[in-house]
């Protein structure tokens, strides 16, 4: 099989004849697939290659694809679909509730299974390419920043971009370097979608850096900011795509 980097889809599933009559009508189409049959093999390739969407089966042998999709969330950003005979309405929620974006029951029909896929990796693409349209004729600074460099977040934390530090109700966190330099491009780029990729461009400026170091840097920054960072409402994901801090959900003394 051939295995590039740029994979659209990835097919987890021990069942192999499932997972490779699958990819092969995927790839039939012109959507490439590629496919595994286990846990490990699936981290391994996720590191290896760039993939847009997962097809994830939830039993995995000795291991679970809800285990899976838990790890995944938290380097990756991607719509993940679920693909189980589980039928009850618990494993849906389950799916649903860890980061799942559908569930599809077995046994399905491959056409429209590949219409569902289609259509998602359609409107991720489209999405991607309105964020990198705003990219190129927006300008940084969207957020007001006081005269003595303080970037409100909610009313009790604001960025102290002289001290580089976050203060909340007075007392100060450290944020690391990278931390405070992807915060603050996120603020200064307040109510648009920042690509992944112009992060790398403009933050991290290192063609090394992987997309799960964004994502566990996030994860961070929101441990910090969101009052329920599994729940955040200041930055938000925009799947496939990148992320977006909402001017809405930023304070302002207007806002009491």
């Amino acid at each position: 099989m051939d295995m590039s980097d740029q994979i659209k889809v990835l097919m987890i599933d021990d069942d192999e004849l499932i997972a490779r009559s699958t990819s092969d009508y995927f790839n039939i189409l012109g959507v490439k697939t590629a496919y595994v049959t286990s846990f490990d093999a699936a981290v391994d390739f996720l590191e290896k290659h760039e993939v847009s969407l997962l097809l994830l089966d939830i039993n995995l042998g000795d291991r679970s694809g809800f285990e899976l999709c838990r790890m995944v969330r938290e380097s990756y950003d991607m719509p993940i679909f679920f693909i189980s005979a589980r039928t009850s309405d618990d494993d849906v929620l389950i799916a649903l509730n860890i980061g799942g974006d559908d569930y599809v029951k077995k046994p399905y029909t491959l056409n429209v299974l590949f219409a569902k896929v289609k259509a998602v990796l359609e409107r991720y693409e489209k999405a991607r390419e309105a964020a990198r349209q705003a990219a190129a004729g927006q300008t940084v600074k969207q957020v007001s920043e006081t005269t003595d460099g303080r970037i409100m977040i909610r009313k009790d934390l604001y960025l102290d971009t002289a001290m580089h530090k976050l203060v909340s109700g007075g007392k100060q966190e450290e944020l690391r370097a990278m931390e405070y330099k992807l915060l603050l491009y996120l603020l200064e780029n307040a109510g648009r979608v920042v690509t992944r990729d112009e992060l790398l461009d403009n933050v991290w400026c290192d063609e090394n850096t992987c997309d799960g170091t964004i994502t566990v840097h996030v994860r961070h920054i929101r441990e910090k900011v969101e009052p329920d960072p599994k729940n955040p409402e200041i930055i938000k994901t925009a799947y496939g795509v990148g992320y977006v801090v909402e001017k809405a959900a930023l304070w302002s003394g207007a806002n009491e």
